[in-house]
């Protein structure tokens, strides 16, 4: 159950989305605003919601935002907002695989910018299906590093039914099956383990290597592309960078 992630070592790299809080706060307002309009309002009785407002908070969104983002999606006052939630396969330079997940009021605008976003930076959007097949859905859960010693959570994720425990530098990260996720995390916290997050991912059954400079720049280029988009909620690849190129790599 032990190991490493290497495609959040690039993103931590590069430079995450989630550090530009504006950003962030929009995206996690729009899963919170999803999850209450498929699930309802009480956190307490929708699990997706529940794990929504988690993972807001754990990102100091105020308070009054989460609220806002469940009555949008309730639907109470002049609050009411309407998202199709759609994910677009693609193909990034050196055939690296791509999973793009949007949140949008609308999706002829997303599609266009999507599709140009891919076209702009040397890449294709691909036909349904075309590329998932090359992932798995799997739960996605973080512990702080400082919080627990590691083979304390590593005994408690494996009794919860968790699938895998990885080690990075400022957290762990427990992998779960599709359906599980939210179970480990309910049992994780009933064990008094504080969470940093929750939330499903795509994760890639191989991975593709690049060893061309100017080829993985491309390809970062395209993901941050895609992930500034206001629209995109996450962008998920089979990229493999070794840590020879990723230490050459301009920050």
């Amino acid at each position: 159950m032990a190991g490493h992630s290497k495609w959040s070592k690039v993103k931590r790299f590069k430079g995450a989305l989630d550090t530009k809080r504006g950003a962030l706060f929009s995206k996690l307002s729009r899963e919170i605003t999803i999850a209450a309009k498929t699930g309802g309002g009480d956190p307490d009785g929708n699990a997706r919601l529940r794990s929504a407002i988690l993972s807001a908070r754990a990102q100091s969104m105020p308070n009054d935002n989460i609220e806002r983002a469940i009555k949008r999606g309730t639907g109470e006052g002049m609050e009411a907002q309407h998202f199709d939630e759609i994910v677009y396969e693609g193909y990034a330079p050196g055939g690296v695989a791509v999973i793009v997940e949007v949140a949008t009021d609308n999706k002829n605008r997303t599609a266009a910018d999507i599709r140009s976003i891919f076209t702009r930076n040397h890449g294709n959007l691909a036909s349904s299906g075309s590329v998932s097949y090359m992932f798995h859905k799997k739960g996605r859960i973080t512990v702080p590093r400082g919080s627990i010693d590691e083979e304390r959570i590593f005994e408690l994720a494996l009794e919860a039914g968790a699938e895998e425990l990885t080690t990075e530098e400022e957290q762990y990260v427990i992998t779960t099956s599709h359906d599980q996720l939210y179970a480990v995390a309910e049992a994780l916290k009933n064990a008094g383990v504080a969470t940093g997050g929750q939330k499903f991912t795509f994760i890639p059954d191989t991975t593709v290597p690049v060893h061309e400079e100017a080829v993985a720049l491309q390809i970062l280029r395209l993901c941050d592309s895609l992930e500034d988009d206001d629209d995109v909620q996450n962008v998920y690849s089979n990229l493999d960078i070794p840590d020879e190129l990723l230490a050459k790599l301009p920050v």
